[in-house]
């Protein structure tokens, strides 16, 4: 995993944006202070003022953006060539290349269908829960006791704990073991390809640091093991509030224990400083709720009693944990959300925003990887193909 060197820099150079509070109109959103002479490096840490300006209006894309609809994930036929995934994403243009491939559209679309198969349910809402995910679910939880076998170092930094390293190197470690555990004889050879969107799901050794682009890849190993046939569509609701449920329990620990750095973080003008997905599925379970609106979230009891099983809950309850101060100051994003009418315009806005937030960010997909089941398409310009065409032939 090769850092960048300017990882940390063109992170903060990313414009704030949100989902605009009625899905229509300008939104009351708050408007970043102006630029200093001097912005060139922004601490992490530090409150993100100072952000430069806009280069595009982000909240315009969003709003113009349609809302991304969910799509079947068709298994792959065997006998498949399996490869070693790698990055291919650089610049701007690779990223557009991505955006116009049939493997973006069913990538996003499976988020999508996750999305809406946890649509007005509760996390314990009974649902099908098959051997494959019963053993995802174990391979969590190992991972959660490998947590407590490594405890933190003691260190005086805040942040970046390098015991982290050590749970990261075990949890690589015994990966291919893990896929072993559910994967089909036929497809052993698989592990190639899978292992490494899972071991980059947890945050990146190196960095001490995890974020949306971690979180993604972990979403890419589930869409993986779709395109395997080793979980279908039955297990989509169970992927969410099984799986991905113990996987939010795990990154929270992690978190905690090892004072991951955000990689990547908009500071005050992000979602979380960690998480994307669980706000999506989040507010689709909450879809057509009785009594729960967007407000709601500014209500302790109803936070209380309801945040273990709502994952959009869970998550404003543990951003008051661990930030300090008023709500709309920390978090203004997830403050003007709930002023959203309802969580069906929330959803919508939030995967609009998870398609131009995180999917169109160079910083956060060039971690993202390629392989033969999320396939990398090569565009040809027409010039090239031109110049192609008429080459001699030999002799």
């Amino acid at each position: 995993m090769e850092p960048s060197p300017d990882h940390h820099h063109h992170h903060h150079q990313e414009p704030h944006s949100s989902v605009c509070a009625k899905c229509g109109g300008p939104a009351a959103f708050p408007t970043p202070p102006p630029p200093s002479d001097t912005p060139s490096y922004i601490p992490i840490r530090f409150p993100a003022v100072n952000l430069p300006p806009s280069p595009t209006n982000t909240r315009e894309t969003i709003m113009r953006t349609p809302v991304p609809h969910a799509e079947k994930v068709q298994p792959l036929t065997l006998p498949h060539q399996f490869t070693a995934p790698s990055k291919r994403i650089r610049s701007p243009d690779d990223l557009s290349t991505f955006h116009s491939s049939p493997s973006f559209r069913n990538f996003l679309g499976f988020v999508v269908s996750l999305s809406e198969s946890t649509k007005s349910r509760k996390l314990s809402d009974p649902c099908h829960v098959s051997p494959t995910v019963q053993t995802l679910v174990s391979i969590l939880q190992k991972l959660t006791d490998f947590v407590d076998e490594i405890p933190p170092a003691p260190q005086s930094a805040r942040y970046g704990n390098v015991s982290y390293r050590v749970w990261h190197e075990r949890m690589s470690a015994e990966a291919e073991a893990f896929m072993l555990m559910f994967l089909p004889p036929q497809l052993r050879d698989a592990t190639v390809e899978i292992v490494p969107y899972f071991t980059d799901g947890f945050g990146n050794a190196l960095r001490i640091d995890y974020g949306t682009g971690h979180e993604t890849n972990f979403a890419a190993w589930l869409y993986c093991l779709a395109k395997l046939g080793v979980v279908s569509e039955e297990d989509y609701q169970a992927l969410v509030s099984r799986v991905f449920f113990k996987y939010m329990e795990l990154m929270r620990k992690l978190q905690i224990t090892y004072s991951l750095e955000p990689a990547g973080s908009h500071g005050v003008w992000g979602l979380d400083d960690y998480h994307f997905l669980p706000y999506i599925f989040g507010s689709s379970q909450l879809i057509d709720h009785k009594y729960m609106k967007p407000k709601s979230i500014h209500n302790d009891d109803i936070l209380e009693n309801f945040c273990n099983e709502y994952l959009y809950l869970s998550c404003v309850v543990f951003v008051k944990k661990v930030k300090k101060g008023l709500f709309a100051e920390h978090s203004p994003m997830l403050d003007d959300i709930s002023g959203v009418p309802n969580w069906k315009k929330v959803n919508g806005g939030l995967l609009k925003m998870y398609k131009v937030e995180v999917l169109e960010k160079v910083p956060i997909m060039q971690h993202f990887l390629f392989g033969s089941i999320i396939k990398w398409y090569v565009v040809f310009d027409s010039l090239t193909s031109l110049r192609v065409t008429f080459l001699p032939f030999p002799g």
